[in-house]
Parts: structure tokens; C-alpha cells; sequence
């Protein structure tokens, strides 16, 4: 935190008055981070998902200071720059996207820990379940289809069983403390060699290469129907 707060405030020095001040920090809120600015409400938070030039994500954060000038600036930038901005009303820790993506691997570390299944099960549960419609079809959307009487019905039976451990959970410490740390160590939830490592990076890569361009070819063709 204070070396991303010295930066803003030496850019602050060097840029224009109108010069919008943004953070691409994935957790932690520009409100923090600006509290030291002269000028606090050009501070705003546009945190960018990895790799930034495949995914079209960007989380654009109004925090308690930025002025609505400044929040429809930046979603214009963005979107001129063949991005999908969408608009954080509340600079919170982790904002939505890092919220939700967290709170799936809060319980399944918790899964795990408890003996419910191995690492590769929550893997494969995820890409060949819920995650092969994730792409297109959103939470909200997916409880809306199925019916909100069903949405209460099954968290009635299922919230007060969820994993509720204060704090990052013990068994994630543990791995953390033991030197293993995922892919770079050769093991974290699961063991990896080289090759296999590789081979995720390039799976990964090339799928949202992919979707890149089913992204690109489909907004041609909306162009061509409009023209």
C-alpha cells in the first residue's frame, strides 16, 4: 500500500489536472490508495483480468471520492479500446470478480481439507459441470432460468453446511508454510512436473485465444448486418 500510494502521489505531480488516476490493482480498493492525493476525485480503480489482451473484462471501481465525470470518461476509454467495462458502484476489497472467484476457492479448499474429494475432482467439477456454461451464462442468469423458489429452496438446505473458517483456511497456510506453492514448486493442491505445467499454460492460453476471436468475428458480423 504505500508504495502504490507514492506513486499516485508523484504522478499526481507530473500530469495534467484532468488526467484521470487509475489503479489496476485486483484486490485492494483506490480509496486507500488515493488518500493522500491533492486532487482524489480522478482517482478510480480499473482492475484488468489476465492476460488483459484475450480477456475483455474490465471492473471499472468508483470509490468514495471519484466523480461521476470521471467514471463515464473511463467506461468510454475502455469501451473505444475494445474492452467491457463494467461499472463497481462500491470500492470494496476484492471488488466482484476476485469476491466471487475467491469465494469458490474458499470452499473448495475447504472440500478438500475435509476429505471430500481430491484437487483434481474440484478441477474436473468445475470444467466439465457448471464451468462449461459459465462462458455464457452468468449467475444471476442461471438462477433466474431454474426459478428463484428453487434458488431458496436449495440454500436452505445448503448455506448452513458451507465452509465458514475465519480467515484463509488452515490447510492453505499449511502448503503456504511447507514451500508449496503450485506450479512453481512442483506442487501445491496437486503435483506437477514441467510438462504437465506447460501443458495448462498452453490449454489456457489457447482457449482464450479462441474466444478471442469468436469474440472479434461476431462483432464483424453484427457490423455487416447493421451496415
Amino acid at each position: 500500500m504505500p508504495v502504490k500510494q507514492e506513486i499516485f502521489a508523484a504522478i499526481e505531480k507530473l500530469v495534467a489536472p484532468s488526467t484521470i488516476l487509475a489503479s489496476n490493482s485486483s484486490a485492494i480498493p483506490s480509496t486507500e490508495i488515493g488518500r493522500h492525493l491533492k486532487n482524489r476525485e480522478r482517482m478510480i480503480g480499473t482492475h484488468f483480468w489476465n492476460p488483459p489482451h484475450l480477456v475483455p473484462l474490465v471492473e471499472v471501481i468508483q470509490n468514495e471520492k471519484t466523480g461521476s465525470e470521471v467514471v463515464e470518461r473511463t467506461m468510454r476509454l475502455l469501451r473505444q479500446a475494445g474492452k467491457v467495462p463494467v461499472h463497481v458502484r462500491r470500492d470494496i476489497p476484492g471488488f466482484v470478480g476476485n469476491r466471487l472467484q475467491h469465494a469458490m476457492k474458499r470452499e473448495a479448499i475447504a472440500l478438500v481439507a475435509a476429505g471430500v474429494c481430491d484437487a483434481q475432482t474440484i478441477d474436473t467439477v468445475v470444467r466439465e459441470g457448471f464451468g462449461a456454461r459459465t462462458a455464457v451464462l452468468g449467475p444471476m442468469e442461471q438462477a433466474d432460468l431454474v426459478g428463484l423458489d428453487l434458488q431458496l429452496n436449495v440454500a436452505e438446505v445448503l448455506y448452513d453446511d458451507l465452509d465458514r473458517t475465519a480467515g484463509p483456511h488452515p490447510f492453505l497456510r499449511d502448503k503456504v508454510k511447507a514451500g508449496k506453492l503450485g506450479m512453481k514448486t512442483g506442487e501445491g493442491f496437486r503435483k506437477w512436473t514441467v510438462k504437465e505445467a506447460d501443458a495448462v499454460r498452453s490449454r489456457l492460453s489457447r482457449f482464450l485465444a479462441e474466444q478471442a476471436k469468436a469474440r472479434r468475428q461476431n462483432v464483424r458480423h453484427a457490423d455487416e448486418r447493421t451496415a
